[in-house]
């Protein structure tokens, strides 16, 4: 199935590309969503006629991440968690405790825009990137603590 992607798609492609892919993909999920368009040659002339208007939608959201990322860089954010007696983790810091504690912070992210690159599972300061979108990537610094 042939589909026009409206969004940029991290493993199929930018926005504006034609591109193959697998028929219930398609019609389940790229279109019901709303990030892509079926590839008619109805609809390649209606994306042609509405590019400006997606493009400027596109550049918006684009310039409001990249306010928010501004403000988000050098932010550090302390997550407690059960220690054992030889100082390692119980369990390990998910990209849901790290969105939780961004949201108490007052940035509200989506948890599968958090990249743990792996899972934090020690304690210290760790590194986190946080896509805001496709374009607009912050980072943030996670300290993980011993619980009390």
């Amino acid at each position: 199935m042939r589909v026009i992607l409206l969004s940029d798609q991290r493993h199929l492609g930018k926005r504006g590309q034609v591109v193959d892919v697998k028929p219930g993909y398609g019609r389940n999920y790229l279109v019901p969503q709303g990030f892509a368009l079926e590839a008619t040659n109805a609809n390649v002339k209606f994306f042609e006629q509405q590019r400006t208007k997606i493009d400027a939608q596109h550049a918006k959201e684009r310039d409001a991440a990249a306010e928010i990322a501004k403000t988000m860089e050098g932010v550090r954010i302390e997550i407690p968690k059960r220690v054992g007696e030889t100082g390692t983790l119980y369990g390990s810091v998910t990209a849901g405790d790290v969105a939780e504690a961004l949201e108490k912070k007052g940035f509200v992210v989506d948890r599968r825009r958090v990249d743990l690159e792996g899972g934090i599972k020690a304690l210290g300061d760790h590194p986190v990137r946080v896509e805001l979108h496709p374009e607009v990537i912050a980072e943030v610094t996670v300290a993980v603590v011993a619980e009390e």
